[in-house]
């Protein structure tokens, strides 16, 4: 795993000043701090910073070809590099290494961006072709590698793996977009689609940027898309099988290291599978760790010593404060952009823990989107039988009416919110999801905004995104849509975002088995009974794990990474919200109410409203300003 950087003029072919590039390559020193290179020529330079994983000694960066013509700086795994080189030796390249990092330059000469529908891992590339005098950026396919570029002032474009390594270039002129604030109180992270430093772009997942000399810089290309219109036709038994075998494949190739390799190990369903086939396919002991919680209600670790018993790994937990705040500023820094997902502080510690012992780690991320196993698929999937049995305009009119004079509950859980049941059954599908998936609404954040903020927004709104792409998925119901549209915007934007910043912040490799397109994929076509059946997400996943794990590991209800922020913000961070009103630098954004932030923070530590993960969002909104901003 590697940090990636580099500069190219598509206009000019302008010299490039190499410790300009190891400037912003160095950024970002803590995703790569074995090694570091830059390679410059006419018009580009590419930098990189290395966490060694692969051919120790021969897998250094930016890698060129004998003739010099092609060179690459590349952060992820191919996991698959082996049978791809096996088939590039056949058409006579010749391979220097024993890197998957090679397989990208012989690739490329051979197939060019076809090469990319051959690899299966994880990546994020920048490949320049001196005879084209071309600049080739990829991403994989679900986004687990980040990969951010800009057009600067003097034309050239800039990359980096991370948001940070384009503000080191000093021509880089930082100026916020309040549209990307609209996103992330909204959806609680800043999707891909947007960022929060105006002229930054994130490359979208399984897509390609070709830039050319000469040629303005065009939209990226997609490469590749997960489809969910298809349908599985056979018995369960024999998909719980296929199921297996893409799940034992998946794991067994997320294998290869030539450093110390583990596991996460939380003792739910998806972790506990893949340590299973982990252990059917380890020589030793496995290596695995987990974090649990001093609050008995939010603490797992039982579990997972479950797990770590019956498959005999070398397992390490430790017990942190469910209070664990202390780590906001180092979370602050290392996602660059404000990130509102309060299970990004475990997951750090639980990194932490793994880079003790190990340089890699798997985890068990992907099967809830893949396999619909978030309780809110469920909800959904019920609220679409009830549309489809009441024409829209009646829909509308009594479910409307109900939901406008229902109490509000938000503090109950959410089978007996009936208001927000009510109001969701009045809308489309498209329109209903985005809102359950979010953080915080359009009413509330309407109040939060000054009038020159809402008309700064012209109508954009967080939500568009989600109802445009369930519109247009490759898909037959609304869970398939559901599915989709969180493939698309909150697996890349929040979970691997999550992965990613808090692994490489510790200089660690996380790898997702579950995340394999063709596991994914075999996913996208299972009926949604087997995916949902008797109120049981990941119903075929669990069918097929019976084997390998306990029914109190498979059928326990589901309990994530929880973090207390309300109780947070009624007892030690009381008066951090209260301060929010006062904060300056959310003052002079001239973009919030100030009233209605000391309202919402007297509210909620009275107890007479539930505001805590808006004040976490805004907290959190506070420090990234400050950092990006002064």
């Amino acid at each position: 795993m590697c940090g990636i950087a580099g500069l190219y003029y598509p206009n000019i072919a302008k010299p490039v000043d190499p410790a300009r590039v190891a400037q912003m390559a160095d950024a970002q020193a803590h995703r790569g701090p074995d090694g570091s290179g830059v390679w410059t020529a006419n018009g580009v330079g590419l930098g990189h910073r290395r966490l060694s994983i692969i051919d120790l000694g021969g897998g250094a960066q930016p890698m060129l070809t004998p003739d010099s013509q092609i060179a690459v700086t590349y952060n992820g795994e191919i996991y698959n590099f082996q049978e791809v080189r096996a088939e590039l030796e056949r058409l006579g390249a010749r391979f220097l290494s024993n890197s998957d990092t090679e397989v990208l330059l012989h690739g490329w000469r051979a197939w060019g961006p076809d090469m990319l529908s051959r690899l299966n891992g994880m990546f994020a590339f920048a490949l320049y072709d001196a005879k084209a005098k071309s600049l080739f950026l990829a991403r994989d396919r679900f986004g687990v590698k980040p990969l951010h570029y800009a057009q600067l002032s003097d034309g050239a474009v800039a990359f980096a793996s991370e948001l940070k390594g384009i503000l080191a270039h000093p021509s880089f002129r930082r100026v916020a977009d309040f549209r990307a604030i609209e996103d992330y109180l909204g959806l609680g992270y800043v999707p891909d689609d947007a960022s929060i430093v105006a002229g930054v772009k994130k490359l979208p997942a399984g897509h390609f940027l070709l830039l050319e000399r000469g040629k303005p810089v065009p939209q990226p290309v997609q490469w590749w898309d997960i489809d969910f219109s298809q349908r599985a036709t056979g018995k369960p038994k024999d998909l719980e099988a296929e199921l297996v075998e893409h799940l034992r494949a998946a794991v067994t190739s997320r294998m290869i290291s030539d450093v110390p390799l583990g596991a996460f190990l939380s003792g739910g369903v998806d972790s506990s599978a893949v340590v299973a086939m982990m252990a059917e396919a380890s020589r030793s002991a496995v290596k695995t760790c987990t974090i649990g919680f001093d609050v008995a209600d939010h603490d797992e670790t039982a579990h997972a010593q479950l797990i770590a018993e019956r498959f005999a790994t070398e397992h390490r937990s430790r017990k942190v404060a469910a209070d664990d705040f202390a780590l906001i500023d180092t979370l602050v820094d290392a996602f660059d952009e404000p990130f509102a997902d309060a299970s990004a502080l475990p997951t750090y510690r639980v990194c932490e823990l793994a880079r003790e012992n190990v340089t890699v780690a798997l985890s068990g991320d992907g099967a809830d989107e893949a396999f619909a196993g978030y309780r809110r698929y469920k909800f959904f999937a019920a609220e679409e039988r009830m549309r489809g049995l009441l024409p829209s305009g009646l829909r509308s009119g009594i479910f409307g009416t109900l939901g406008k004079y229902y109490p509000k509950a938000d503090w109950a859980p959410r089978p007996f919110r009936a208001k927000t049941t009510f109001l969701a059954l009045a809308e489309g599908g498209e329109y209903a999801y985005p809102k359950a998936v979010g953080v915080t609404g359009p009413d509330l954040r309407q109040r939060l905004y000054t009038r020159s903020a809402l008309k700064a927004l012209a109508g954009h709104n967080a939500e568009q995104r989600y109802t445009d792409t369930m519109r247009q998925a490759p898909a037959r119901d609304g869970l398939d849509r559901a599915q989709y549209a969180d493939i698309k915007h909150y697996l890349p934007g929040d979970i691997l975002t999550k992965v990613d910043r808090t692994s490489m912040a510790v200089s660690l490799e996380a790898r997702e088995p579950l995340l394999d397109y063709r596991l994914v994929q075999f996913a996208a076509t299972l009926p949604p009974s087997m995916r949902i059946r008797q109120g049981q997400g990941k119903w075929l996943m669990k069918k097929a794990l019976e084997p390998w794990l306990p029914r109190d590991i498979l059928y326990r209800p589901k309990m994530g990474f929880v973090t207390p922020i309300s109780a947070w913000f009624r007892t030690a961070l009381a008066d951090e919200a209260a301060n929010l009103a006062k904060s300056k630098v959310l003052s002079e954004t001239g973009w919030f109410d100030t009233a209605t932030i000391q309202s919402l923070a007297a509210d909620h530590r009275s107890g007479r409203a539930e505001h805590g993960r808006t004040l976490w969002q805004l907290l959190m909104l506070e420090r990234s300003l400050t950092r990006l901003f002064g």
